[in-house]
C-alpha cells in the first residue's frame, strides 16, 4: 500500500532535532498540510514555526510519560501519519557495571516508548482511515555491537514490537514501516562518537521512500543498505 503524504497530518517524534528535524522538513516539502513537531521542550521548535508558520504545531510529548502521550494523542486527533523517532542511546557493554541501569533506561524510551504511541494512536490511526505508523529503529536491531550492547538490545526490542504492530494494525487498515539507519550525523551520532556517518537528511528520504513503496523496511544509508541487502531474503520470507 502506497501513501501519499500531500495533505496529510502528521506527527513526528523528537522533531527538533537530527533525525526527527529532517522527517518534518521532508513531510512539508512533500506538501504534508501540517506537522505536529512532538518534543519534550515545545519551545526547541521556535525556529521551525518561524520558517513554516502554522504549518508545525509543537506538541509536549515526553515517550517516558504515559500522560503526555495520552494527552498528546487527544490534542493531535486529526493525525493519519504517526513517526515514533525519538530514541536514546547510551555507549554501555554488556559488562559494564552501569550496563542493566543503562538498559533500564533506553528501554523505558526505545521500547517502551514505541508501545505508548502505538496504544495512544491507534484509535486515532484507525478513526482517521487507517493511515501509517513509521518505527524509527536501526541496524543495531539487527546486529549487537558490544560498545553499545544495552543500545542495540533496546533497539532489537523494538524492532520485535515493530513486528508485532504490523500485524496486529493490518487489522484496522493501519500500515507499519520499520526505518533501518545506520550512524547518522544527529547530536546523539556525535555523542556516541560516529567517526563516519550519513547526514540525517538520507533518512527522511527513505521514510517518504517507504511511503510511497508501501514496503515494510526501508535500510538508509551505505552502511544499512549492505546490511539490508543481506538481510533481504529472510525478511521477505520470514517477516513481509
Amino acid at each position: 500500500m502506497t501513501y501519499e503524504i500531500r495533505g496529510q497530518v502528521a506527527l513526528v517524534t523528537g522533531a527538533n532535532r537530527g533525525i526527527g528535524k529532517a522527517i518534518l522538513k521532508a513531510f512539508l516539502e512533500e506538501g504534508a498540510a501540517k506537522v505536529y513537531a512532538a518534543v519534550r521542550k515545545p519551545v526547541s521548535v521556535a525556529a521551525l514555526t518561524e520558517v513554516y508558520g502554522d504549518r508545525v504545531v509543537p506538541l509536549e510529548l515526553d515517550l517516558t510519560k504515559p500522560e503526555l502521550v495520552n494527552k498528546a494523542a487527544e490534542v493531535a486527533s486529526d493525525v493519519s501519519l504517526v513517526v515514533n523517532n525519538a530514541g536514546v542511546l547510551t555507549k554501555t557493554s554488556g559488562l559494564s557495571a552501569e550496563a542493566i541501569e543503562a538498559l533500564e533506561y533506553e528501554i523505558n524510551t526505545n521500547v517502551y516508548g514505541l508501545l505508548r504511541i502505538a496504544q495512544a494512536f491507534a484509535p486515532v490511526l484507525k478513526h482517521n482511515g487507517g493511515g501509517v505508523l513509521v518505527q524509527v529503529n536501526s541496524i543495531a536491531s539487527l546486529k549487537n555491537v558490544p560498545e553499545f550492547t544495552t543500545y542495540c538490545a533496546s533497539k532489537a526490542a523494538a524492532y520485535s514490537v515493530t513486528q508485532a504492530l504490523k500485524q496486529i494494525l493490518k487489522e484496522q487498515g493501519t500500515t507499519v514501516i520499520s526505518i533501518h539507519p545506520g550512524p547518522t550525523a544527529t547530536d546523539m551520532g556525535d555523542a556516541a562518537g560516529f567517526e563516519v556517518a550519513d547526514p540525517p537528511e538520507l533518512v527522511a528520504d527513505a521514510v517518504v521512500a517507504a511511503l510511497k513503496s508501501g514496503q515494510f523496511h526501508q535500510f538508509a544509508g551505505s552502511m544499512a543498505e549492505t546490511m539490508g541487502a543481506a538481510y533481504r531474503s529472510f525478511a521477505e520470507a520470514m517477516i513481509e
